[in-house]
């Protein structure tokens, strides 16, 4: 099965080449013979990204550039569908993340394990806790850059665990096994996610307020899926001026109100969170990613 990674990026020169880095054939473990191709969107940036910048890197990238592009990434997405080749779709909807290096391999263990999947991976901060609150408080690029450098990524990307912070939702101890409501490297058939029609277009908020939601929640819940959430791999949030994920709290509440506003309006009710019961697959590959004792630390 081939797999066709669409990554959309916006102003993320610095960032870009590292997310390559966590899918290049050297980094992800089974990549070296695996037939897949990452197809990277430029979304409208106002400095176009330089492919010199990732040249280093074993990588199968095609780059698609939009100008006057849309500032949701709705469009970009559905470009970039039409665009891919493989079986499998890994939709990153927010370029500026850094996976773990096992991600591949055991995506391709629940498609191998199960008939019709869809894998989510799980979403972590770089740095010392949730970014909207850590940027208050000296977490800024130059940090970000340090930690990496500390723990000599990408050397060994399991070392990830050790300089990040799980998503939460709530208050409750955060474990492998809390149900995800959305995820930012997400496995699926590319006939499922043509069959739903791509991303709905009529999210079109910059950053495309709830649809990386809205693309979860239709995949998970439609018939005969097997919803799969992996253990022990992650998907790390590099700093990169998002536009709910790095601005303050008041702002990422402001805008979440709007989205929800939005998400009622198009889906006709506001649950954001489905109801499927979900398969695991995974390890623990170190301490760090022992997730549980972090929240109890």
């Amino acid at each position: 099965m081939k797999l066709s990674v669409i990554l959309v990026s916006y102003d993320m020169a610095r960032e870009i080449p590292r997310t390559l880095q966590g899918l290049a054939r050297d980094y992800q473990q089974g990549a070296q013979d695996l037939e897949y191709e990452v197809i990277l969107v430029d979304n409208g940036s106002p400095e176009p990204l330089d492919p010199q910048s990732w040249a280093h890197l074993d990588v199968p990238v095609r780059l698609l550039g939009i100008r006057d592009a849309h500032p949701s990434p709705a469009q970009a997405i559905n470009i970039a569908l039409k665009e891919a080749t493989g079986d499998i779709i890994c939709l990153m909807i927010d370029g500026a993340h850094i996976l773990t290096p096992g991600v591949f391999r055991m995506a391709f263990a629940c498609f191998n394990a199960y008939e019709n999947p869809v894998v989510a991976t799980r979403y972590f901060w770089l740095g010392p806790g949730a970014q909207n609150e850590t940027i208050n408080t000296g977490y800024d690029k130059a940090a970000e850059d340090a930690l990496l450098q500390s723990v000599d990524w990408p050397t060994d990307g399991y070392r990830l665990f050790e300089i990040g912070s799980p998503l939460r939702s709530g208050p409750e101890n955060i474990n492998w096994l809390n149900r995800m409501f959305e995820s930012n490297c997400l496995f699926m058939k590319r006939s499922l996610f043509v069959a739903q029609g791509g991303a709905d277009e009529r999210f079109d908020f910059p950053g495309g307020g709830f649809i990386n939601l809205d693309i979860f929640n239709r995949a998970v819940d439609a018939p005969d899926v097997s919803a799969a959430q992996l253990i022990g791999e992650g998907c790390f949030h590099q700093l990169h001026g998002g536009t709910t994920t790095n601005v303050s709290t008041e702002k990422r509440d402001e805008s979440l109100a709007k989205y929800r506003k939005q998400y009622e309006e198009i889906r006709g009710h506001g649950d954001v969170i489905t109801k499927k019961t979900f398969l695991y697959m995974g390890h623990l590959p170190n301490d760090a990613s022992k997730i549980h004792r972090k929240a109890r630390q």
